[in-house]
């Protein structure tokens, strides 16, 4: 699967707020949006500021979930014609999706500080779900499924620091993590208010309705 190799805070800047894309680095003096405040581009802070449209702002909004989980717009567009076909509000149903993603998962659980590291945690294989190697980011969890380290993975330096570093690590509801042995395990799926309130998934419908 084909994914986004370009530098990655250009997309912060793009769109002029933080997603996070870096972890904790993000919230550094080291952060790009802390120094710089022009959009990318050559002459950029000359350019005159253009009023958005309703269209345009729909747009943005749409990038901004996408940038943020790491998705390329094809398979981005799967994952709404899914929520659309699924009972429910689409809006929320695209939101569950994407949190329900190994790679997602493995970001909220802590074994990564971003969802692009942990999307490369998962692609190298350190990941095993109830029991079984998975290294397909995209995979979508389960109620009742277990997430822990393949053992091979366990002798690594990464894997040490880590255990330091989860330590008192906050969980969302619908995850629980063991932290002595550094296993996860879904307890629920992704209720309404687990959904990250800076998503605004209505915009993103009305955006892919016109």
């Amino acid at each position: 699967m084909a994914r986004y190799t370009g530098p990655t805070c250009r997309l912060c800047r793009y769109l002029g707020e933080k997603l996070m894309l870096k972890g904790e680095r993000c919230l550094t003096p080291k952060c790009p949006l802390e120094r710089k405040y022009s959009s990318p581009g050559e002459h950029s802070l000359s350019r005159r500021r253009r009023r958005i449209t309703e269209r345009g702002l729909q747009l943005r909004e749409k990038q901004k979930l996408r940038f943020s989980y790491g998705i390329l717009e094809r398979q981005f567009r799967k994952f709404f014609e899914e929520a659309k076909r699924a009972q429910g509000i689409t809006s929320e149903n695209l939101l569950i999706l994407l949190e329900r993603r190994l790679d997602n998962v493995v970001y909220r659980l802590g074994f990564a500080s971003s969802r692009s590291q942990a999307r490369q945690v998962v692609r190298h294989g350190h990941m095993l779900v109830n029991g079984t190697k998975v290294d397909i980011p995209s995979y979508l969890v389960h109620v009742g499924d277990v997430i822990k380290w393949r053992e091979g993975s366990t002798k690594t330096g990464y894997y040490e620091r880590l255990l330091e570093e989860i330590k008192g690590k906050s969980m969302p509801g619908w995850l629980s993590l063991d932290e002595e042995n550094v296993v996860g395990e879904v307890l629920a799926l992704p209720a309404k208010d687990d959904l990250d309130a800076k998503f605004d998934g209505k915009v993103v419908v009305e955006y892919y309705s016109k």
